[in-house]
């Protein structure tokens, strides 16, 4: 397996949408995996890293709903993809939001 250099495309800020965060938000493996990637900290995680209950090209999906709506940042690192929270972006357009869904009872 190779490096990893291509980048994704993320949203700008002010192109994040909050139909679209509390869309990607609603799937439990979703949440499930931001839960996680949250608790692990700003540095993030490599993607494959945090156990889901999905196949690989399930998780694929799932990252990628997550990065489309700006709720996680994927970043190429050697040959793995690190995922981060968009914690800053997402507190300065809906101050409380994150902290409230990531904190809710199961």
């Amino acid at each position: 397996m190779g490096v990893v250099t291509e980048s994704l495309p993320h949203p700008t800020r002010s192109d994040i949408r909050i139909e679209s965060v509390l869309h990607a938000l609603a799937d439990p493996i979703r949440l499930l995996f931001v839960r996680e990637l949250a608790a692990r900290g700003c540095d993030g995680a490599p993607c494959g890293s945090i156990e889901l209950p999905v196949t690989k090209s399930t998780r694929t999906h799932h990252l990628r709903i997550l990065r489309e709506a700006g709720v996680i940042h994927l970043r190429p690192e050697g040959t793995a993809r690190i995922s981060t929270v968009r914690r800053d972006d997402l507190d300065a357009l809906y101050p409380g939001l994150l902290d409230s869904i990531l904190t809710a009872a199961h």
